[in-house]
């Protein structure tokens, strides 16, 4: 069979890993031929491809991005966005087709799969927010990456004294900043799930710097929004799903934090550096782990399914859970954060 493979969305640590993952048992154990699509969705569009090999392969696991490249573009927000790609797959002669991505590249594949596309789903996410699985592959680095800088940025807040405001990714979903927040033992998390109130946030603030603290550390994801009508936001331009560039809320946090207490106050934006460098163990052998099931679920013609890490295991879910509901912070989580602020 000749097999498709695209990666698309954001790129994260682990994409090549599943690449690498997928070639090596595709091609070695069952046989299989394998294309690689250009940019994620729009490459199957254009027909930009390239041939994927064991030999071609090698030497990916390590290695951050994604060698196939990505984009944000989806086939179905113009008139004959899907029938170009469907007819690409056609001229392919693709016999399925491995679509790794989060949210919205799932959410296509989905879409085609019902239409009759042969599918399967590899989830990839560093916000960690697609149901059906418990953990995505390039979070754990991402997380990893947000708790060093804390680590680095507490030593520099407190020979300062200084307030330091960390933003990371998060746009609806918190993972990133809870899981930093608690591994670096930030003093305020601010999550896209719960709305915050600026003049807490400075009471507790002020609170640690008159009980002799003297510093605090405030993590906030890139969607952390405040309670309606106590502070102002900018929203950004929209890409092909719809959705706002996210960024900057991180600076907005700093000045009314150094207006309203007086504090001086710094802001780091880690941004992309989330998603670059090279995976972390854990992202590696998930990666891996989700490859070879992903192809062993087309070997077998399981089609219409997304592979998922459900506690220690890799099983097979409906395409359709995975993008159904977006998996948020859960109230027991964020509490944890709850206790060492102020």
């Amino acid at each position: 069979m000749r097999i498709g493979i695209l990666t698309g969305g954001g790129d994260c640590p682990g994409l090549n890993a599943v690449i690498r993952a997928l070639v090596r048992k595709g091609e070695g154990i069952h046989g299989h031929e394998h294309i690689g699509y250009r940019h994620g969705w729009r490459g199957v569009m254009e027909g930009e491809s390239l041939r994927l090999t064991i030999e071609s392969t090698r030497g990916l696991l390590h290695r951050g991005g994604t060698i196939l490249g990505t984009s944000r573009t989806n086939p179905y927000t113009s008139d004959d966005g899907a029938r170009r790609a469907r007819s690409i797959l056609e001229r392919d002669d693709i016999g399925a087709l491995v679509a790794i991505g989060g949210e919205d590249t799932l959410g296509v594949a989905a879409r085609f799969s019902a239409d009759g596309i042969a599918v399967v789903g590899v989830p990839k996410t560093i916000d960690n927010d697609l149901s059906a699985t418990d953990f995505t592959f390039g979070f754990h680095t991402a997380v990893q990456v947000a708790t060093d800088a804390i680590d680095r940025l507490h030593t520099t807040a407190e020979s300062h004294d200084r307030v330091m405001v960390v933003e990371v990714m998060g746009r609806h979903a918190g993972w990133i900043a809870t899981y930093a927040g608690i591994a670096g033992g930030a003093d305020v998390v601010l999550v896209p799930e719960e709305p915050f109130d600026i003049e807490e946030v400075c009471r507790h603030i002020t609170h640690r710097h008159h009980d002799g603290a003297g510093f605090s550390i405030v993590v906030v994801a890139e969607g952390a929004v405040p309670v309606e009508g106590t502070m102002a936001v900018v929203s950004g331009s929209l890409d092909q799903f719809g959705h706002a560039r996210l960024g900057g809320i991180g600076n907005v946090v700093r000045e009314e934090i150094e207006r309203r207490t007086g504090f001086e106050t710094r802001v780091t934006i880690l941004g992309h550096v989330l998603r670059g460098g090279t995976p972390t163990a854990f992202d590696r052998v998930i990666a891996t782990r989700f490859g070879i099931e992903a192809i062993d679920a087309v070997h077998e013609r399981d089609f219409g399914t997304m592979v998922a890490l459900r506690g220690t295991d890799i099983v097979r879910v409906p395409l359709t859970d995975a993008v159904r509901v977006l998996k948020t912070v859960d109230d027991a989580l964020f509490s944890v954060t709850q206790v060492f602020a102020g």
